[in-house]
């Protein structure tokens, strides 16, 4: 492939090839000289009577269309079959997001323990900052600086400094002192948070955390870490910030991708702030 693609990428477009190849060769088509626009309209057809999502049918799409975008650049087709296919309308679903009452999960937590603590401070965090549940767990005790407010946050390529406001940097500094040592014996671990037994904490261990306290919080809708990246942005604009600083705290690459929080009729939210962010 030509195309600066990901390896998942690449698997998935060979699927869908060798999946519309077994249809032609069921159609007794043997050549991709002689497929037609219509013989991939049938195609799709199938694919639409499997029930497949919009994501999967539009990937299909576009695997059909660079491999006879290909096939005609390298003049093994004279005509592109291909052009006129379409892929559905996907519908963006809006995210699913907080209150600032059900944000008093925050406060689920029981900080006279030390799970709670180093519970508290995970919340907090991913609360204060709106990054993703895959950069918290990877923070290390180097990115933190309390003393002057921020955190350093490791993108896959790059890494953008987030300042944090009182109360996380209040439930960070808890932990820190009196936490953190709890469950880390050994001394030269860098994570910033650990499981139980002083590893890194994984994905789905936070993701439990996180469930336990939606639960106790009598949060039954479907809470997950991302809840509260797109709780963060939502509350952010609703009180003023500007797109182009929400858009640099979550570390979007495109503006496109944090405009879908402006969507959100965030006028109309009944809840009135002091601040940009209702926890600082």
């Amino acid at each position: 492939t030509t195309k600066n693609t990901s390896n998942n990428t690449e698997i998935s477009y060979q699927r869908d090839l060798k999946k519309l190849i077994r249809y032609l060769d069921g159609q007794n088509i043997h050549d991709f000289a002689e497929v037609t626009s219509l013989d991939l309209k049938g195609y799709l057809s199938e694919l639409k009577a499997e029930n497949l999502a919009s994501s999967t049918i539009s990937r299909n799409i576009a695997s059909i269309r660079a491999l006879f975008q290909y096939l005609f650049k390298e003049s093994r087709v004279t005509a592109d079959p291909s052009e006129e296919l379409k892929p559905p309308k996907v519908e963006k679903k809006m995210p699913e997001i907080l209150s600032v009452q059900e944000v008093d999960l925050l406060k689920q937590p029981n900080i006279n323990t030390a799970k709670g603590l180093r519970d508290s401070a995970m919340l907090e965090l991913l609360y204060a900052t709106g990054m993703r549940v895959s950069e918290l767990i990877h923070l290390q005790v180097s990115d933190l600086n309390l003393q002057f407010g921020y955190v350093i946050c490791h993108d896959t390529d790059k890494e953008r400094i987030i300042p944090i406001g009182n109360v996380s940097k209040r439930a960070l500094a808890e932990y820190m002192e009196h936490g953190r040592d709890y469950f880390v014996k050994n001394k030269n671990e860098k994570s910033l948070f650990t499981n139980c037994s002083g590893r890194s904490m994984s994905r789905q261990g936070f993701w439990k955390v996180l469930k336990g306290y939606a639960e106790a919080a009598g949060i039954y809708r479907d809470i997950t870490p991302h809840t509260l990246r797109h709780s963060f942005a939502v509350h952010m604009l609703q009180n003023g910030a500007d797109i182009k600083s929400v858009q640099e705290m979550l570390g979007h690459s495109d503006i496109s991708s944090t405009q879908i929080y402006l969507g959100m009729n965030v006028a109309k939210m009944r809840d009135v702030y002091m601040k940009a962010h209702p926890r600082h």
